[in-house]
């Protein structure tokens, strides 16, 4: 069918979705990135946080017992000491997830800004447009998705847990430092399977984005057909330009016949026009050629203007089909057209050279 999406999206289609911000990417890939660039963070700034924590506590439970009363000033100290602790800790990984969410989303978009994506979308507001997109083939696909994420997220987590189980329970035994590392160790290396895994999805899903972008920027041969027309231009007005363009040639060529030398004939199927400036040229031109009617339009003009026709079928055939307009003729020919001008000009008391 003719309104069937079938054709592959031109270049000037996925230019124009680019500048909409219609672009393609994948929210399991930055999920992965961030997460998996956020525990590295952590385990390398995990000595600083500790130091953090255990000074900030020593400090405040050193400070609980050396005041009697607390005051406004004091509890607004206590705060600040508490906002900074949380900087100093949760504030680098924070920045480092952003960033590299940013950097993901940078890479899958070849970090386009479109400021159209920013405008306000009043269609957007419409409750109905809202229950269509819940019951959408896309929102269901990405519900499926989320069920299968959270059921393969499950098994994940409870075959690394099973083996685990029975030595977290013994942490609560060993020194505070041992036990928090420990723990840590075993986290930092659950997330790293469970990235792995969730890699694998996000690859998956990655590949799905772009199938279903591809898909959905299909146009139909219509639509190739009119953007076709839209950047070449309408063939039916192209080919009118060229109409009047060739019109407008052809009345200049009919223009010149009448400067011509001699007209050489075939003797209706072809004329070709020749003229020779001795002073100028090196050889005879060829001003205007044609073919049936227009090379009895030629020899007609010509006859008007008193200007030599001569026929010779080898010659008109040879010089019309071999040189182009306002070139000169093929060396070749050279001989035989001397002989016609010393003739012509002979009849015009003219001098060759």
């Amino acid at each position: 069918m003719a309104g069937e999406k079938t054709e592959k999206a031109t270049p000037k289609k996925r230019r124009d979705q680019r500048k909409e911000g219609n672009v393609f990417q994948s929210k399991d890939v930055i999920t992965v990135v961030s997460l998996l660039g956020s525990f590295f963070c952590l385990k390398l700034l995990f000595p600083l946080i500790y130091r953090t924590l255990r000074d900030c506590l020593v400090q405040f439970i050193s400070y609980a017992g050396t005041v009697e009363k607390i005051g406004q000033g004091d509890i607004s100290w206590l705060g600040f000491q508490a906002a900074l602790v949380v900087v100093k800790g949760a504030l680098p990984i924070l920045l480092i997830g952003c960033a590299l969410a940013v950097l993901a989303t940078g890479v899958q978009t070849r970090f386009l800004f479109a400021s159209k994506a920013f405008k306000p979308k009043f269609s957007s507001l419409n409750p109905l447009n809202g229950i269509k997109n819940m019951f959408s083939l896309k929102s269901l696909v990405e519900l499926l998705k989320g069920i299968v994420k959270i059921i393969l997220l499950g098994v994940i987590l409870f075959n690394l847990l099973k083996g685990e189980l029975f030595r977290l329970i013994n942490t609560m035994h060993m020194d505070l430092a041992v036990s928090t590392v420990y723990v840590l160790q075993k986290v930092i290396n659950m997330v790293l399977q469970v990235c792995m895994y969730f890699a694998v999805v996000a690859a998956l899903d990655y590949f799905y984005q772009w199938w279903s972008y591809e898909k959905k920027i299909k146009m139909s041969k219509d639509e190739v057909k009119e953007e076709f027309k839209q950047l070449e231009g309408n063939p039916e007005i192209k080919g009118r330009i060229k109409d009047v363009q060739r019109q407008r040639a052809r009345s200049r060529m009919m223009q010149a016949v009448p400067e011509a030398d001699v007209i050489i004939r075939n003797p209706t199927h072809y004329a070709v026009a020749l003229k020779y400036n001795p002073d100028k040229d090196n050889a005879p031109h060829l001003i205007a050629k044609g073919q049936d009617e227009l090379a009895l339009r030629i020899v007609k003009t010509a006859e008007e203007h008193d200007v030599a026709v001569i026929e010779n079928k080898p010659l008109a055939r040879g010089i019309y089909a071999s040189t182009p307009l306002n070139a000169e003729i093929p060396g070749e020919y050279y001989g035989v057209v001397a002989e016609l001008l010393v003739q012509v000009y002979k009849l015009k008391n003219k001098k060759l050279v």
